[in-house]
């Protein structure tokens, strides 16, 4: 009998123990992935607000009045490093330059010293990136002499952790970002380069920590830390110092073990490990630089003592309640052996089925002697524990993918709305700059226009027949005056969409394309372009018939442009949803590629010759006036389709999702 207890207290025990180790290493996990969630979101949180300081009015102004690239006079070189001091105290970077593409100081002409980081190559195509490298100090010195001084870590002797002969670590590893500064034709042609230094910064692991272990994430008396490495060494801890707790254990280093595994391997650790001076439940990741190099790790983790404590605490109960048992037990054996066997055997099968994992309890016939009887609850109450120290678990463990779910969730919302915020504020600076610039240009072009129209009209009178001889060389000048205020109106009109959505009216909108056709038929036949017609729609819609007629005339002069000869335009319209109307122009044309649909309702972009780069532009304002919407889908050398979703009222389509399918 002793040894049947000392079985069933030894299955329950290694029961216990894996499942409750299995437990503190999903914990431990989840916590490294939320760790590496997080220092990658900080990472590009530092490159959103980098991208958004240096979109904003007030540095482009001064970047482009400084002329960056030409030699710089005094008083532009302040105002242009002025503005660099600022946007460095904004985003709390610990460096900011500003670089040629090739990687040279343009503050300093002399100092090339940056030119061999791949982020540079990037970012000349256009694109803000960032990435982690290690910096030497005399890198870090050239930057200031203070940030060469903080990257300084002095190693300190650690158990368990590889000899070296090292004493210092004085390179830092930086968070590097890279932003292309393009010149008011949109062609990169000059860098910012910023960083921030991991050494020794303390907010950044501490925010990761609060993000990784709130309150009530570990058992009573537990310490989660997070952890950077550069290499082995510690630069960014929040481990307490073994001699001084209340310091931070930096220079201290990792055991050789975890070594090994994450930084030659490039392998996870999750396990026990040995951290400064007392075990954890661990977590560590490497971390790589822009070359894919293993340069680092970052851990997560927390005290095992306190789970231990609790662990064992509770196993001295069960042990004192099998003591009572066996106990208990034993009288009863002795006192009547065969009365007492079938309820073991009952008791012996219950205990095997816990053992498979099954929740089962202990029942036995009424006749059984009250001392089996109350044997028999009292193990049926050390169960009930048991499941519901274990159901604890299991929800702990629930509850905390939950918490992970909801964080990562927020955190990707703030990223999106951060998107959505720097593109609004580009869109508000693109329509305040082509304001101005419109105002200006109507009001120093019109005028002359017409005068010189005017006089050509005078001048063809009076020379009467003789005039006849430079006709042509008169109606080329109308025509290219005509074309310069077309260019005008257009402007004024992706300027000010609004101003013309005012004679608002019941729309057919078959007949609105049907009219539309004659005014482009001339153009169709110089290409000898086939156009069909499948016009099903029959919503009537409420919207503007000049400004319809001129999207629809864009649209088809575009396709007409993109097509070869004998070609061939579909214009499609539906009734869409029972709430307004769906039109589509589709041709076999050109097409157009896949890194250029990002921008073709861009003003003044074009890539058709003799094109403005205002059609596309002047129809996605209007439709924007009109609350319509406009999407494109094309593939190169196959063709462009076109859609636009028009709404029964103003103001309806906003609140509906559309995609193309």
């Amino acid at each position: 009998m002793f040894l049947m207890a000392s079985v069933l207290l030894g299955m329950l025990y290694y029961w216990t123990t894996e499942s409750g180790y299995r437990h503190l290493l999903m914990k431990v996990s989840t916590d490294l992935a939320v760790a590496d969630q997080s220092f990658r979101n900080t990472q590009q949180n530092y490159l959103t607000e980098l991208s958004l300081l240096a979109q904003s009015l007030q540095f482009r102004k001064i970047y482009l009045q400084s002329n960056p690239l030409s030699p710089q006079t005094p008083l532009k070189a302040k105002a242009l490093t002025s503005q660099l001091k600022k946007l460095k105290q904004l985003s709390k970077l610990d460096f900011i330059q500003l670089l040629s593409t090739n990687g040279c100081q343009l503050l300093q002409p002399q100092d090339c010293s940056g030119s061999t980081s791949p982020l540079f190559k990037q970012a000349i195509n256009g694109r803000a990136v960032s990435g982690v490298e290690v910096f030497s100090n005399l890198q870090l010195q050239k930057f200031s002499s203070a940030l060469a001084k903080r990257a300084i870590v002095t190693l300190i002797a650690t158990e368990k952790a590889k000899p070296s002969a090292k004493m210092v670590e004085d390179r830092g590893m930086i968070l590097h970002l890279v932003y292309p500064l393009a010149d008011q034709q949109g062609k990169v042609q000059a860098l910012l380069s910023a960083g921030v230094l991991m050494n020794g910064n303390a907010t950044l692991v501490d925010q990761i920590k609060a993000t990784v272990y709130s309150d009530l994430s570990l058992a009573y008396d537990s310490v989660g830390t997070v952890t950077i490495f550069l290499q082995d060494v510690r630069i960014s801890t929040n481990v307490p110092a073994l001699k001084k707790p209340e310091d931070r254990a930096l220079g201290s280093r990792v055991s050789e073990q975890v070594r090994e595994k994450v930084l030659v391997q490039g392998k996870r650790w999750i396990d026990r490990a040995f951290v400064v001076s007392d075990w954890y439940i661990s977590g560590y990741l490497p971390i790589t630089d822009v070359y894919n190099q293993r340069i680092g790790m970052i851990y997560a983790g927390f005290l095992e003592a306190p789970f231990k404590r609790d662990f064992y605490r509770w196993m001295w109960q069960l042990l004192l309640i099998f003591v009572v048992i066996v106990t208990v037990f034993g009288l009863l054996v002795i006192l009547g052996a065969k009365g007492i066997f079938k309820p073991i055997e009952t008791m012996v099968t219950v205990i095997n089925n816990v053992r498979k994992g099954h929740r089962q309890r202990i029942i036995l016939p009424a006749k059984t002697s009250n001392e089996l009887l109350t044997l028999s609850l009292e193990f049926n109450l050390m169960l009930d524990q048991l499941e519901r120290q274990h159901d604890h678990i299991q929800y702990s463990a629930d509850q905390l993918e939950v918490k992970v779910s909801q964080r990562t969730k927020a955190l990707n919302q703030h990223i999106k709305l951060l998107h959505n915020t720097r593109e609004q504020l580009i869109a508000r600076e693109k329509l305040a700059a082509i304001g101005e610039l419109t105002a200006g240009i109507a009001h120093e072009i019109n005028n002359p226009t017409a005068v010189i129209l005017g006089y050509l009209d005078l001048l063809m009178s009076e020379l009467g027949e003789a005039g006849e001889k430079v006709s042509d060389e008169v109606e080329l000048i109308v025509q290219q005056v005509e074309r310069i205020r077309s260019i005008i109106n257009d402007l004024l009109q992706f300027s000010r969409p609004t101003e013309s959505t005012s004679e608002l009216k019941n729309l057919s909108i078959n007949d609105v394309i049907e009219s539309t056709i004659v005014l482009i038929k001339h153009d169709l036949n110089a290409k000898n372009i086939q156009l069909t017609l499948d016009l099903k729609a029959s919503t009537v819609i409420c919207s503007n018939r000049q400004q319809m007629q001129q999207v629809i005339i864009n649209l088809l002069t575009n396709a007409i442009a993109a097509s070869r000869n004998h070609g061939r335009i579909i214009i499609r319209s539906r009734n869409w949803r029972q709430q307004g109307i769906l039109i589509s122009v589709k041709d076999n044309g050109y097409g157009i590629a896949a890194e250029y649909l990002q921008r073709i309702f861009d003003p003044f972009f074009s890539k058709t010759p003799g094109g403005t780069g205002l059609g596309l532009a002047v129809s996605y304002s209007i439709l924007q006036g009109l609350d319509a919407r406009i999407a494109v889908k094309s593939r190169p050398e196959i063709g462009s389709q076109f859609y636009i979703w028009l709404p029964k009222n103003t103001s309806q389509l906003a609140a509906t999702p559309f995609k193309i399918k």
